[in-house]
């Protein structure tokens, strides 16, 4: 089944490029531990999910198959000159502000292994000023019909529609706003289809000064109308960076290199099956299915390992017991990336009380998990021991540990990392910076800082109440897991 992402704002547009690119690049690799057949087999499922196909109208651009010897590389480009298919991605990009869509469509262009279409995308001269009501009351409307029929176009071009990923921030006023506009017409458009918002959570230390009411209001919108909200923190994504990838000048486009690695790793093909022959055909479905068993919790982490820079890849190797070793301490002290776990912190023993993680009595406990799908790439993949995912202790006591675990596996190595695991979760993660942000914006409110510039668009007092109520009871729920 097929994806349509829809990128929404500055933001959604700069990481859904890179997302396509991570995609096109792993893709692009050749990985002579698989068959013909398995890498054959392995790029019709990309292509289904991500991209469409259109002639590239004569002009040159690299090989989609990559082969190996001058030769048959001589012969492969002379054939692909001028008459094979361009993979056009599936996805609309929208935007209230011209220049970044502007960019993104000639740099995807200028690549030479995909495209856009030059016809799914809508901007205009005025963006939404960082206000979230401006792009949710205002442009949303106003550009309802444009957007959603863009939408429909590209639905339509899928023989199977399996839902649709969107891509926006929760700082500004375009993703953020116009983000939540347009994911509640999806829901309304296509009330069958999944939809799955990928939310950046802004820097801790302030982006723009409105940015806790934009996030309280984001979430408890899209809360009502997504199916999950997989959530990528900037603070953390910097930190990995800094620390993993030792930049040293840090730019949007290395945070965004980051974030797209750790999503293509989660929705490039995999065996959903244990001993599987085909590759999954419903990502999104499949993904729901494993991670989000109550319409209450639909908060999803990322975790992935190893992270490094591509020159240390070659002088560097990893044995799976490892890997499967790091990535469970990482979700069970709730740490974001292999470097710093605290190792102290352990699951409690069946029967016993366990620390809230809404307490602040220690700096770190022990995070519950609902769910968790542990993504396995790479060589050997098969003979990994993953019992200790399966520790009951893990889980809230409503839900065994046979349901609340599962496994995706390919033997094909991902963007160069001969093996690499991936994690996504739907645990307590959150909940410490969701409490900060709710409690940050009830300042705010409590002294109606800034409410007027909400208000002359349409959002009253009683939206925020009724957006901190929301969000309340969410971090309530996740509390008492």
């Amino acid at each position: 089944m097929s994806i349509v992402t829809v990128q929404l704002g500055q933001c959604g547009n700069q990481i859904g490029h890179e997302v396509f690119n991570a995609i096109c690049s792993d893709v692009h690799s050749t990985h002579g531990l698989c068959s013909k057949k398995e890498n054959e087999s392995y790029h019709d499922a990309c292509k289904e999910r991500f991209f469409s196909e259109k002639e590239s109208e004569g002009t040159a651009f690299k090989c989609l198959f990559p082969t190996e010897g001058l030769v048959s590389s001589l012969i492969q480009i002379r054939f692909c000159f001028s008459s094979y298919p361009v993979p056009v991605a599936r996805a609309v990009l929208v935007d209230m502000e011209p220049k970044v869509i502007s960019q993104t469509l000639s740099i995807a262009a200028r690549s030479g292994y995909w495209k856009y279409d030059d016809r799914s995308h809508f901007c205009q001269k005025q963006g939404s000023g960082n206000n979230w009501a401006n792009g949710y009351s205002v442009h949303g409307p106003r550009h309802k019909e444009v957007i959603m029929n863009l939408v429909q176009k590209e639905a339509e071009k899928c023989d199977r529609l399996g839902g649709f990923f969107t891509i926006m921030s929760m700082a500004g006023g375009t993703g953020s706003g116009l983000g939540a506009f347009v994911t509640q017409c999806l829901r309304d458009n296509f009330p069958t289809s999944f939809i799955l918002n990928h939310v950046i959570w802004p820097y801790g230390t302030g982006e723009v000064i409105v940015q806790n009411y934009n996030s309280v209001l984001t979430l408890s919108h899209l809360y009502q109308s997504s199916d999950a909200l997989l959530v990528h923190e900037n603070d953390v994504i910097h930190k990995i960076c800094a620390q993993l990838m030792n930049i040293k000048q840090i730019s949007f486009r290395d945070v965004n290199q980051v974030i797209a690695h750790q999503l293509g790793s989660v929705f490039q093909p995999t065996y959903t099956a244990e001993g599987g022959l085909h590759y999954s055909r419903n990502p999104l479905g499949d993904l729901m299915e494993t991670l989000v068993p109550h319409p209450e919790f639909k908060m999803l982490g990322l975790r992935n390992i190893p992270q490094m820079p591509e020159n240390s890849l070659a002088y560097s190797t990893f044995s799976w017991p490892g890997l499967i070793k790091h990535l469970r301490q990482m979700l069970i002290a709730n740490a974001k990336m292999e470097e710093g776990i605290d190792w102290q912190v352990q699951p409690p023993r069946l029967g016993s009380s366990i620390p809230s993680s809404h307490s602040t009595n220690k700096p770190l406990h022990f995070n519950t998990s609902i769910a968790n799908l542990v993504i396995l790439r790479g060589k050997d993949m098969q003979s990994v021991d993953l019992g200790s995912f399966q520790d009951p202790s893990l889980y809230t006591s409503w839900l065994s540990p046979q349901d609340a675990f599962n496994t995706w596996k390919t033997p094909r190595a991902f963007n160069k990392y001969e093996k690499s695991a991936s994690l996504v979760s739907n645990s307590q993660f959150l909940l410490k910076p969701l409490d900060d942000v709710v409690g940050k914006a009830w300042n705010m409110f409590a002294s109606k800082a800034y409410i007027h510039q909400y208000t002359k668009f349409g959002i009253e007092e009683e939206d925020f109440l009724d957006s901190f109520t929301a969000l309340e009871q969410v971090i309530s729920s996740y509390t008492v897991l």
